[in-house]
């Protein structure tokens, strides 16, 4: 069972959260691949029986995403060179977690970011996936140019969805400076 070792990190929290949501056998989707972290953890998670979709529009990610999972010998993931506003054009199950993490690639051009427009579509897309119970996580960092409106339009679009369908849970460092990341989950009522 894969834990988070701390919660100083937004992504740490994040692994609280699904290490219950996630189960063997489950298709899920890492809307933002970046560096292939949360694409191995989910693969891990899932199992040989889940499948996880990993999308990201620089092949940067791609390669490094690449490299990750055949080191940990991975054949459960299928990594796809496109935005995650496409994310419907490939995948055509429930899905029963999808995984946000909005801004740059980290250790990379951070002029290529993530973007309101796009993200939104994604949101509304993924949640059309969710399975009922399904859990839709949302790292939001704020920090760079566009950071913030981006923050603010995932906030209102979230903040605007029928309790009756959905709950939106927040989650935020209140004692950091500097724009520290929060996180949304949002999980589609069954």
């Amino acid at each position: 069972m894969l834990r988070a070792k701390y919660i100083n990190k937004v992504t740490e929290v994040n692994k609280i959260y699904l290490e219950n949501i996630i189960k063997e056998g489950d298709i899920v989707i890492d809307a933002t691949m970046g560096n292939g972290y949360d694409t191995v953890y989910l693969a891990k998670k899932v199992g040989q029986n889940g499948k996880v979709y990993a999308f990201d529009v620089q092949e940067e990610a791609l390669k490094s995403t690449s490299k990750k999972v055949a080191k940990e010998a991975l054949e459960n993931v299928e990594l796809i060179l496109d935005g995650h506003q496409n994310m419907d054009k490939y995948v055509h199950e429930d899905v029963s977690c999808i995984v946000f993490n909005l801004g740059y690639l980290p250790r990379a051009k951070h002029q290529i970011i993530t973007k309101a427009n796009t993200t939104i579509e994604a949101i509304q897309k993924g949640l059309d996936l969710l399975a009922p119970n399904g859990v839709m996580s949302i790292a939001i960092y704020s920090g760079h140019e566009g950071g913030m409106e981006e923050k603010n339009e995932v906030y209102k679009f979230t903040q605007s969805l029928d309790q009756n369908y959905f709950n939106v849970l927040c989650t935020k460092f209140i004692n950091q400076i500097n724009n520290p990341p929060e996180l949304l989950l949002i999980e589609k009522k069954g």
